[in-house]
């Protein structure tokens, strides 16, 4: 959806997973077609609201996040909440390690970059880069958590990291450690091609 006065302005698109697209595969694997045009904004949401509907969205190949009428996403929360909507494409590729990494590192650069150039605040009271905590406040911190994640209060105690080839890295609780063995499962927290 795009609202212009010259249809030689470059622009292809907008949303998130459209640029990740293209920088991962690069622009000349992508093919912007126009599908009609429409009067004014407000036909062209509803329009766009009758395009792109869920069905659409579980397409593989489909670059929208959400149903049409409306805006990409903003931020990773809504990734998530997008993702559990119903948008097993989505989530299909972040099953991909490779993909899950390239799509992880370009968020960062980006929320980074609106960080610096002032699009977002920082939801701290300052800025902790390059500062540290003084040996008083590493002691308060170390008596206040004493005692809090040992043993079974730990959250991960009794488990083991397990992997197998084609599957990501899980842990595993104590009395299904057999199961897993013999389902082909190897200790430790790498991802086997």
């Amino acid at each position: 959806m795009h609202s212009t006065d010259s249809l030689n302005d470059g622009y292809i698109g907008s949303g998130k997973r459209l640029w990740n697209s293209i920088n991962y595969h690069s622009k000349d694997k992508h093919k912007k077609v126009i599908l009609e045009f429409c009067v004014d904004r407000e036909e062209l949401k509803k329009r766009e609201k009758e395009i792109v509907t869920k069905e659409l969205l579980l397409e593989e190949l489909c670059m929208n996040l959400q149903i049409g009428g409306g805006g990409g996403f903003i931020d990773y929360k809504h990734i998530i909440k997008v993702s559990k909507s119903g948008n097993e494409a989505f989530l299909k590729k972040m099953e991909d390690s490779s993909y899950r990494e390239y799509f992880s590192k370009k968020l960062s650069e980006s929320n980074k970059k609106q960080y610096e150039d002032g699009r977002r605040e920082r939801k701290y009271f300052y800025d902790w880069k390059g500062k540290n905590h003084t040996d008083e406040s590493k002691l308060k911190i170390s008596e206040s958590k004493k005692g809090k994640y040992c043993g079974e209060k730990n959250s991960v105690y009794g488990r083991k990291w397990m992997s197998k080839k084609g599957e990501l890295p899980k842990m595993i609780k104590q009395e299904e450690i057999d199961n897993h063995l013999l389902e082909g499962w190897l200790f430790g927290k790498k991802i086997i091609k």
